[in-house]
């Protein structure tokens, strides 16, 4: 009666055991292969001027400028679970200086689907015509600015991944067409542990 109790005992032992080795192998195959967090890709769509007034006053050596630009942004989480991503900003730069700025609001993008942010930049006129560089830029006939867009979030698997997305553009206006004449753009996500 002892042996019996004995066996069913060590039975059930290594049939927990074996349950658990199982269980755990699964949930890291399906970790490394199905669940495997992957970055969210975020890309610039396309930026826009959607105002520009600009004059120069001879008499009093100023310059008058209001620029508003567009950034349509996609973001598409390849993940199979959501990437919900916190309070974010965009900024518009000259020259290495912030000159513009935009709160985006928190939000979500389910699993293996994509949003559209439509960002709308208005410039601060005068940290730009504070610029010793602007003038000569003016003459030039060109201004180069840079966007740069920043999503901090975080994808939960079976844990919370924080991730940051990053998209920066540098971009060149000519003034006299009023139009956008140059646009390159780089990706970057980094995985935050």
């Amino acid at each position: 009666m002892i042996g019996k109790r004995r066996r069913l005992i060590v039975s059930l032992s290594v049939t927990a055991a074996a349950v658990t080795v199982s269980l755990g192998l699964l949930f890291l195959i399906l970790g490394l292969t199905v669940f495997k967090p992957t970055d969210p890709i975020t890309t610039v769509d396309s930026i826009s001027l959607a105002d520009l007034d600009f004059s120069v006053d001879v008499f009093k050596l100023r310059v008058y400028l209001n620029v508003s630009l567009v950034t349509n942004v996609t973001v598409m989480n390849p993940n199979r679970v959501g990437f919900k991503y916190s309070n974010s900003n965009a900024y518009l730069r000259y020259r290495g200086n912030d000159v513009g700025e935009v709160s985006i609001p928190a939000g979500k993008i389910g699993g293996r689907s994509t949003r559209n942010l439509s960002i709308g930049l208005a410039l601060m006129a005068d940290r730009l015509i504070s610029d010793s560089d602007f003038y000569s830029d003016v003459i030039s006939g060109r201004l180069e600015f840079q966007t740069q867009i920043r999503l901090s979030g975080k994808v939960r698997l079976l844990f919370d991944i924080h991730v940051v997305a990053y998209a920066t553009c540098d971009l060149e206006i000519h003034l006299i067409s009023r139009t956008l004449v140059n646009q390159i753009c780089v990706y970057k996500t980094k995985i935050l542990q």
